[in-house]
Order: C-alpha cells, then sequence, then structure tokens
C-alpha cells in the first residue's frame, strides 16, 4: 500500500507533507487527531523495512529515545506499523538541521556556536545519565530552533548499556566523519565517544570544513585513528582552540569525560574579542528589558571569525551598498 498525504497511520496520525528523505527512511509533518497536535512521522523504506539491521536501528531509537525526557531532546512519543512498514511518531520541531547552517554560512561566530554547543550537552548529559549514547552525534541530528535553542534526534544508532553493540558484518555504526576513534577500531561507546563527535563539529564550524576529509567512509575512519587534528587557523580564540584539540584528542581518557564538564569548559571560555560567554544558555522567561524583547529573541552578532578566504572583502561591500 503507497504511503501518501492523507494516509492516516495507528488509526490517529495522518499525514500531512514530507518533510525529508534520508537513506532508511523519510520523515513526514502530520497530526496526532487524537490530541489535536502536529507530530514529525518517520517511516522505513520499503526495503530498509525488510533488511533486519535497519530494523534494529529503528527499534533501538524507539526503545532509547522514547525514555528521555529532556528540552534539548527531540521527544518521541509512539511506535506503530502500518501495512508492515514500521514508523515512529515524533516531537515537530520548527528548527533547522544545523547540516543545512553550516553548509549555507561556512562557519559559525564562536558566541554562537558555544552556545549550539552547550544546549547540545545539556541533552547529551540527559541521555547518558539515562545510560544511551547517541554514537551518531552530526550537524544533521542537531535540529537548531529560531533562539539557537537545540534538540538533538536520531538515536537510531544509539545504544543503551543494557543492549548489545548493533553493528553489521564488517561495517561500524555511525557516520565516519564524526566518527570517534575508538569506536572506527569496534570499541564499546562511552560519553566521550558523543563528545569528540562535538569537537568534530566545533571544528567544522570555526574553519568552514572537516578535519578528516577521503575518498571513502573507510579511509576516513582510518584517518581519525591514525592522523593528526589539522592546524586551526589563529582567527579561533585560544581558549576555543584549546578545547577543540582536547575533545579531539585520540586518547578517550584525556578528553572530558562528561557532557557535564564539557559544558562548565565551555562555560568558562574567554573569546577573544567577544562578550564572555554567560554562564548558562539564554532563558527564554528571564524578566523583559525596557525595549520590550526577551534576551532569547536578540542576537549580537559579533564580526566573522572566518578563515581569511573567506571572509568578505570590504571594497566589495561599499560597493555593494553603494
Amino acid at each position: 500500500m503507497a504511503i501518501t498525504a492523507g494516509t492516516t497511520l495507528g488509526g490517529r496520525y495522518v499525514l500531512r507533507s514530507l518533510i525529508a528523505v534520508g537513506g532508511m527512511g523519510e520523515v513526514w509533518r502530520g497530526t496526532d487527531t487524537d490530541l489535536d497536535r502536529a507530530v514529525a512521522v518517520k517511516l522505513l523504506k520499503d526495503g530498509a523495512a525488510e533488511n533486519e539491521t535497519f530494523l534494529k536501528r529503528f527499534r533501538n531509537e524507539a526503545k532509547n529515545a522514547a525514555g528521555l525526557l529532556h528540552e534539548n531532546i527531540a521527544q518521541v512519543y509512539d511506535f506503530g506499523e502500518h501495512a508492515r512498514t514500521p514508523y515512529l511518531v515524533m516531537e515537530l520541531v520548527e528548527g533547522e538541521p544545523l547540516s543545512s547552517i553550516l553548509e549555507r554560512e561556512r562557519t559559525l561566530d564562536e558566541a554562537r556556536l558555544v552556545t549550539l554547543l552547550r544546549h547540545s550537552c545539556h541533552g547529551l548529559s540527559a541521555a547518558h545519565a539515562a545510560g544511551v549514547m547517541h554514537r551518531d552525534v552530526k550537524p544533521g541530528n542537531l535540529l537548531v530552533q529560531a533562539d539557537d535553542h537545540v534538540k538533538i534526534t536520531d538515536f537510531g544508532v544509539s545504544r543503551g548499556t543494557d543492549q548489545t553493540t548493533l553493528t553489521a558484518t564488517g561495517m561500524v555504526m555511525g557516520t565516519a566523519q564524526y566518527l570517534a576513534p575508538e569506536l572506527a577500531l569496534g570499541k564499546p561507546a562511552t560519553p566521550v565517544s558523543d563528545l569528540y563527535a562535538l569537537g568534530i563539529i566545533a571544528y567544522e564550524a570555526v574553519v568552514g570544513k572537516r578535519p578528516f576529509t577521503a575518498a571513502s567512509a573507510v579511509d576516513i575512519a582510518i584517518a581519525q585513528v591514525n592522523e593528526p587534528v589539522p592546524a586551526l587557523p589563529s582567527s579561533v580564540s585560544p581558549d576555543l582552540a584549546r578545547l577543540i584539540r582536547v575533545l579531539l584528542d585520540k586518547a578517550p581518557r584525556k578528553r572530558p569525560q562528561t557532557a557535564l564538564e564539557l559544558d562548565q569548559m565551555l562555560a568558562g571560555l574567554s573569546l577573544t574579542g567577544r562578550a564572555r560567554v554567560a554562564s548558562s544558555p539564554v532563558d527564554p522567561a528571564a524578566p523583559t528589558p525596557e525595549d520590550g524583547t526577551r534576551p532569547s529573541q536578540r542576537r549580537t552578532m559579533p564580526p566573522s571569525i572566518a578563515p581569511r578566504e573567506y571572509r568578505p572583502r570590504p571594497d566589495v561591500e561599499r560597493k555593494r551598498r553603494s
């Protein structure tokens, strides 16, 4: 049976419009008619639904994410099957994947990057406390809302402490560009493996490209294990550069050991030429100042920290304005 707009799943979830299509499935905007609320519905593609590995990944996401209740994690509401097609019903997050933001902007100013990383730390801390390692932290799985609030999504390759490691023959699950060296070697995932992925994201956000690239996923994974991290440009604040290097240490014991520890390190950063980062992400409920806006509605945009080749030329900007 073809699944299209208007299809009703489980007698209550009506599909409205297609949001995204990925390797193992597609995500729809839908309506939960019982509770009269908008939801996101992820469905496995026909081929993936017949693949036992993908089915295990899908069930893992349902089991692990359903038990995680935190403002920085996209909540999973329900799991079911329609015409032999498994589906997952989730919180509909009105936001943009960080991957799209990086593709468009190439780099982020440091203060904004730190805010996004701290929100991610809060969500990962809750997952780790529940015994769940994400194992596929990457920009595409960090949904950024209008006030730079982050929701972590897609626990499809996650592993709970009471589960066996999910791998396919000859393959380590995860995305090679963000894969911690110990995972590339087939070792168990730990909280510091997820923090390594945040280090790759931070590197990418200040440099404009990932530290390790190659022709194949296997070659990238080998580089994660063996190659040194390329030097960061001098435009990056020394404190932030040091933290990124620590996060990307090949030895897990030399990285921050918990997401909470990393959050505290991010809070203490001194960013060159910028106001010191607040001790916690913006509180949307904070008192309204005289201008009538909440802190979450205002954003100071410091000068770009992109490498020189990506910075706008002043002479071109003057001509454009004239």
